[in-house]
């Protein structure tokens, strides 16, 4: 994995760390029981995980402050995690249930939360970039100093309306940052057959719209280039693009065997890169945790992992009259 690493260690706590460890695991672990749920046929359709990314997004919402906004494509469970929705909403919206965020008729791809200012989950490819430069652009003409997070993939990266989009934002200086969550294999193919440039982050020097590459697998990484990106956009500078290097170790949905890739290739990643592990390292060589505390976090959070799947299966299904709400027209 080809990310530019940083020189210095980004300044950290103790208590940073162990929320990282913590915010890192809920998601794995959340991600882990959604496949057990879609393997015994309790969710349907699509499921996308989010499992081996975890740091890109932990790591961008430590950047963030309230208001500040995010959009992000299928595979978005982790952002709302990140952003601080209820794991139970969650689930109970995957298995299509009153109780989740889009009262069951949503799914995993398709769940947003006002509260949280997160604007989904689209299941068209790339067509939440645009949108998250609208979020922008009314911040902009409110003359608030929030920014938005504008999430989207490698594959996503060579559709047209991301082009437009990034010609629109550099005219109209809007604060919003493009992260390219880049896990180098798009839906199946690797990014070297499909994209002409080899880094992606300079897509945005015809538009005028600085950039630069990070390790996705670096929670720490991540949220110094996050730091930079918003104070970038909140000084009224314009857009920013951000390319976090990141990895997945399933395949693009739970339907995808992923046989366009090594199994060496994977273990590798999961023994020598997980982001999740890198921080746990940190917390024991710096005396900040000990195993039996660490321990007590994953058993916390399996605890509330599993709370959350049970009340996705005892929460109703939606009754035939949502049928008629939430339709604009």
């Amino acid at each position: 994995m080809a990310a530019r690493k940083s020189t210095s260690k980004p300044n950290t706590s103790k208590e940073e760390l162990l929320s990282f460890y913590r915010d890192m695991l809920l998601i794995r672990r959340f991600e882990e029981k959604a496949g057990q749920l879609y393997g015994m046929g309790l969710i349907g359709g699509f499921c996308h995980l989010y499992i081996g990314q975890e740091a890109v997004v932990v790591g961008l919402e430590a950047a963030a402050e309230e208001g500040d906004k995010r959009i992000t494509s299928y595979r978005d469970h982790g952002h709302m995690l990140a952003c601080g929705m209820d794991p139970k909403g969650v689930m109970a919206e995957l298995t299509g249930r009153i109780g989740g965020y889009s009262k069951g008729k949503g799914g995993s791809m398709h769940m947003f939360s006002k509260e949280r200012h997160f604007y989904g989950g689209h299941g068209i490819v790339g067509a939440q970039v645009p949108l998250g430069a609208g979020l922008a652009f009314a911040d902009k003409y409110m003359g608030t100093d929030r920014v938005t997070f504008t999430y989207f993939g490698d594959g996503a990266a060579n559709q047209g309306q991301v082009y437009e989009t990034f010609n629109m934002a550099a005219l109209w200086k809007l604060p919003c940052i493009f992260v390219i969550e880049n896990n180098q294999y798009a839906m199946g193919t690797a990014q070297r057959r499909s994209t002409s440039t080899p880094h992606l982050y300079t897509r945005g020097e015809a538009f005028g719209i600085p950039g630069e590459m990070v390790d996705g697998m670096d929670v720490l990484a991540v949220k110094a280039a996050g730091e930079k990106a918003v104070a970038h956009c909140r000084s009224g500078k314009g857009p920013y693009i951000l390319e976090v290097m990141t990895y997945r170790y399933r395949g693009h949905s739970m339907s995808d065997p992923a046989k366009y890739r090594p199994r060496e290739e994977v273990q590798k990643i999961r023994e020598e890169r997980d982001p999740i592990e890198h921080v746990r390292e940190l917390l024991l060589q710096g005396k900040h945790a000990t195993e039996d505390e660490l321990k007590a976090i994953d058993k916390e959070i399996k605890a509330i992992v599993n709370e959350a799947a049970e009340f996705a299966k005892e929460s109703p299904e939606p009754p035939v009259e949502e049928l008629w709400t939430d339709v604009y027209a």
